[in-house]
């Protein structure tokens, strides 16, 4: 109602200039290529470097398939454990009857999957480590059992605990969007708990499950800081940590590109089948409510899941928890010299990259916009893969292109920052575009023929639509900040020497078993990632109720 009033207010005073968004859309089909550019260069990088090329020779070496064979051991672990784990739980979590209870946890749960890697990494380490919490308990409770944190079991645990509260969401919106009829069906008809399962949830579960199965399997295979912090050996080494390895320990050339194209095809080709299966959108909030329970529940079975479900949380809780003994360490200036700089590097290049990422995603979404307007859903598809073709190359494999094709032209040392902000904007793209993509839609759906009858001018529309995407504009921002500020591949790649982020110093910290200061840097970023997600959910929150109230200026 808001956004009808304020376009009737301008219609009355625009010029009937009949300008609309067609020149910039003109504008925007630049995005395209320039979007493309990095990738194109990486790949240009990926063919050659100064007469060296892959040495496909590798291919059949047993280093080589020892890599290869303990990454895809880990991905099948840590995606199966990961989709299994998550079912009863969100099972439970659909069968409760408490709503605020409900949002917290899948809060929780959104926070654990975005959170930084390293923040994870240390708070396991504190926790599970060799001087951890629970390590005692650990090896009294299993006799003639030295507990090791570092290798398959670290990483499969660090894969858990950030993939299966994502799992957990994804599968009980699937859950949520069962109908109440087929819950009061299957009451009157008298099923019994088993068979609702059978029946009604399973099918949902079983496409869900696949869909998931195949995500986190090509997120845990292109994992890379949980095994460059946890991998303890080249023994516990992925694809990804062997590129990096190869290019900035070694400078081994020809190994890192061979190891990065096969990196690419695989990672590639798989998240190409997996994505037939359908994308888990993630980033929605959790707005169903249901009227009917998918079992009947007495007081006493209520209280068992939400206890469980409590168990869980607190489960999920507890590496962040094992940080909090290092607030004591911010009472000293000593911390404070050491985490300043890179807190506030890390800060900048969270904001610097979502801003360039946004605007390019917005610039990307314009003549996609235009072309559905025209029903070209075969153009609108292709623009779509060009928009989003990030998502099939793995961040460390594009890094090591774009740092294969820039040695010898770029002066990294000089220019590396730089390099950093426009990478990671570029990587950050697919998900601005995901985030922005439905509404703008909806928006050309509900009042595109109001503006065009209006004859409003550019700016004017642009007003009108600033007000209506404003909140998912922000909550995007909040998203991709925080995925900017964890970045610790590009950084790997392309870093300065005398220059550190928050997450690469955390890495630096705990790769000279300094935990203490680890943790510190780690509950620091925790709080600046933690912040701006509420921060900016907040002020989302806030604009989209003002912008649905009426405005006042409007004349009747």
């Amino acid at each position: 109602m808001a956004v009808i009033c304020s376009i009737m207010t301008l219609g009355k005073t625009s010029p009937a200039k009949k300008i609309g968004l067609f020149s910039l859309s003109q504008l925007c089909w630049l995005s395209y290529p320039v979007t493309l550019l990095v990738t194109l260069l990486a790949f240009y990088g990926l063919i050659s470097f100064e007469g060296d090329s892959a040495d496909w020779q590798l291919l059949t070496d047993s280093y080589f398939l020892g890599v290869l064979g303990f990454t895809l051991k880990q991905s099948t672990i840590s995606s199966f454990a990961s989709v299994l784990f998550a079912i009863p739980i969100a099972r439970a979590l659909n069968q409760l009857n408490a709503q605020r209870f409900k949002n917290i946890f899948l809060g929780l749960c959104l926070l654990c999957f975005v959170t930084p890697t390293l923040v994870v990494v240390t708070g396991l380490v504190a926790l599970l480590g060799r001087s951890g919490w629970l390590t005692p308990y650990i090896e009294f409770l299993v006799e003639d059992y030295s507990w090791n944190l570092y290798g398959l079991n670290g990483i499969l645990l660090a894969h858990l605990f950030m993939n299966m509260p994502f799992a957990i969401r994804i599968i009980h919106q699937q859950l949520a969007t069962i109908p109440d009829t087929s819950w009061r069906l299957a009451k009157q008809l008298k099923l019994s708990p088993w068979q609702r399962f059978v029946i009604i949830e399973k099918p949902v579960i079983q496409s869900a499950g696949l869909m998931l199965f195949g995500f986190i399997f090509v997120l845990c295979f292109n994992s890379f800081a949980v095994v460059l912090a946890l991998g303890g050996g080249p023994q516990s080494t992925t694809l990804e940590v062997a590129v990096y390895q190869a290019l900035k320990y070694d400078f081994n050339i020809s190994e890192a590109l061979t190891l990065a194209w096969s990196q690419l095809l695989i990672a590639g080709g798989l998240y190409a089948c997996f994505s037939a299966m359908g994308t888990p959108v993630w980033q929605s909030h959790e707005v169903i409510n249901q009227t009917t329970r998918p079992y009947p529940l007495t007081s006493q079975g209520s209280r068992l899941r939400l206890l469980a479900l409590c168990g869980m949380g607190i489960l999920l809780l507890l590496p962040y928890v094992a940080l909090l003994p290092s607030i004591s360490l911010f009472f000293t200036a000593d911390i404070w010299r050491l985490v300043m700089q890179p807190s506030l590097l890390s800060i900048g290049l969270g904001m610097t990259s979502a801003s360039i990422s946004l605007v390019m995603a917005y610039t990307l979404l314009q003549p996609i916009r235009s072309q559905l307007k025209q029903k070209r859903s075969m153009r609108v598809k292709l623009l779509e893969q060009v928009a989003t073709h990030q998502l099939f190359a793995p961040a460390m494999v594009i890094s090591v292109g774009l740092f294969v094709f820039l040695l010898p032209r770029v002066d990294l040392d000089r220019w590396g920052i730089i390099v950093v902000i426009l990478l990671n904007s570029a990587v950050l793209v697919p998900f601005a575009f995901q985030k922005l993509k439905p509404r703008l839609i909806q928006f050309d759906q509900q009042y595109d023929r109001l503006c065009l009858s209006l004859k409003l001018n550019t700016w004017e529309r642009w007003k009108i639509e600033w007000a209506f995407i404003r909140p998912s504009f922000i909550s995007a921002a909040s998203l991709v900040f925080v995925l900017a500020a964890g970045d610790v591949a590009i950084f790997a790649i392309f870093g300065p020497s005398d220059w550190s982020t928050l997450p690469w110093l955390i890495y630096s910290l705990a790769g000279t078993y300094r935990i203490p200061e680890a943790s510190a840097a780690s509950l620091l970023l925790l709080l600046v990632c933690a912040g701006a997600l509420w921060l900016l959910q907040l002020v989302a929150n806030r604009t989209a109720i003002s912008s649905a109230e009426p405005s006042t200026d409007a004349e009747p």
